[in-house]
């Protein structure tokens, strides 16, 4: 199998790929647009991404135009299903992303009581919410650490005055990723706070570690942890995020609620899970079109 996101005719003398995989709809759809023309019995694969389903698809003629051009769709969590056109939702491939199981620590081995976010200052993620909760948390001795670089300069100035204003903050920054994942490790649990989320990683790298999630209660948030999932609180929400937050250390039961009900989740995750989804798909594409 041949796969190639560039759309670019080879030479005359190359023989013609097998499949194309494109991810993002809006970014990708000259390319799909290209390889529909060169390539029309051949089949694509268009991976939906969070800005195509909670914005782009809705506005974008491009990202309207590769949805109806690919052979098939994927998405990284079933919720996103009821975004797409109707016409399109019963076809759509789930296929959850995965992570490498970190062994969980004990709870005597964590850091008593971090509460860790993983993301960069940017809009999409609202780290303004995570902020103002600091500010509201009860619970003795909780510290609330974002781990995150800077994409929008206004955020950053916010995190660093708030780290100054409330010792419970603390902004690390940008980290490499094993680093963060040592670090969310030794977590009490994970504060996901964002607006708009296609099948967040950060999600499945907090479950795989053994790590509950209190997430924002949006639609790709909901396709990841589930609707039964105890740990929701409404986006923007700061005074509910720092109730949660409470709770996890208050009430030893409901922390260990969360804990099951993400270690539920975990074989979703699992890297042989993605990989043999990927490759049946692949398979189905190449072999029984």
């Amino acid at each position: 199998m041949t796969a190639t996101a560039t759309g670019a005719t080879p030479g005359h003398d190359a023989p013609p790929p097998n499949l194309l995989i494109a991810l993002h709809a809006r970014r990708s759809a000259p390319s799909l647009d290209a390889w529909t023309r060169a390539w029309p019995d051949r089949p694509s694969v268009l991976l939906m991404t969070g800005t195509d389903l909670y914005r782009d698809i809705a506005v974008d003629a491009d990202a309207q135009r590769a949805l109806v051009q690919a052979t098939a769709l994927v998405l990284l969590q079933p919720a996103g299903r009821i975004l797409l056109p109707e016409a399109l939702r019963a076809g759509a491939h789930v296929i959850y992303q995965s992570a490498t199981a970190l062994a969980p620590l004990p709870a005597t081995a964590r850091r008593r009581f971090d509460i860790a976010m993983v993301g960069h200052l940017r809009h999409e993620k609202d780290p303004l919410t995570f902020m103002r909760a600091a500010q509201l948390v009860r619970a003795p001795a909780t510290r609330l650490v974002h781990i995150g670089g800077v994409l929008e300069p206004a955020l950053a100035a916010a995190a660093q005055a708030t780290a100054l204003a409330e010792p419970r903050y603390r902004w690390l920054g940008a980290m490499a990723h094993a680093a963060t994942r040592q670090r969310l490790k030794r977590c009490h649990a994970m504060a996901l706070t964002s607006h708009m989320e296609g099948g967040a990683n950060v999600i499945i790298e907090a479950v795989t570690a053994g790590v509950p999630v209190l997430a924002s209660d949006i639609n790709g948030n909901r396709g990841m942890l589930g609707d039964d999932y105890a740990g929701y609180f409404p986006p923007g929400d700061a005074a509910a995020l720092a109730r949660l937050i409470d709770r996890t250390i208050e009430e030893p039961r409901f922390h260990q609620l969360l804990c099951e009900q993400c270690a539920a989740r975990a074989p979703l995750f699992a890297p042989a899970t993605e990989r043999a989804a990927l490759l049946a798909l692949v398979d189905n594409l190449l072999n029984h079109q």
